[in-house]
C-alpha cells in the first residue's frame, strides 16, 4: 500500500458524512432512504458518499427487489472498528476521544 492509498483510506474515514453512515450501518444493515431517514441528510448526498464507500470496499451492497441493502464490509471494517475502540479505550485518558483539546491524554 502507497502514502495515496492510505489518504484515499483514510480520508473515507475521516468524512463526518461517512462516519455517521458507518456508525449507523455498525448497528443496522440499511437502504439509502432508511439511512437518510435516520441521518436526517438529503438522499442524494448519502447516496454519494455511500458510492465513495464502496468503491473502497468499506460498505457492501446487496439488491433487495428494487432496493438497496448497504452492509459494513465484515471481513476487514468491522474488525477494524472493533480494534480502534479497543485502541481508544485502553490509550486515552479522558472521557471521549472526540473530546477537543482535552489534553489529558496519556
Amino acid at each position: 500500500m502507497n502514502n495515496s492509498t492510505y489518504h484515499v483510506f483514510f480520508t473515507n474515514l475521516a468524512n463526518p458524512l461517512k462516519i455517521e453512515i458507518i456508525s449507523a450501518l455498525k448497528k443496522k444493515e440499511s437502504s439509502v432512504g432508511e439511512l437518510s431517514e435516520k441521518l436526517k441528510v438529503e438522499q442524494s448526498k448519502v447516496s454519494h458518499a455511500l458510492a465513495l464507500l464502496k468503491r473502497c470496499k468499506i460498505v457492501n451492497v446487496e439488491q433487495d427487489g428494487k432496493k438497496r441493502i448497504y452492509s459494513l464490509n465484515k471481513e476487514t471494517i468491522i474488525p477494524m472498528l472493533k480494534l480502534i475502540d479497543k485502541h481508544s479505550k485502553e490509550n486515552c485518558a479522558c472521557d471521549s476521544c472526540l473530546a477537543k483539546n482535552c489534553g489529558r491524554r496519556k
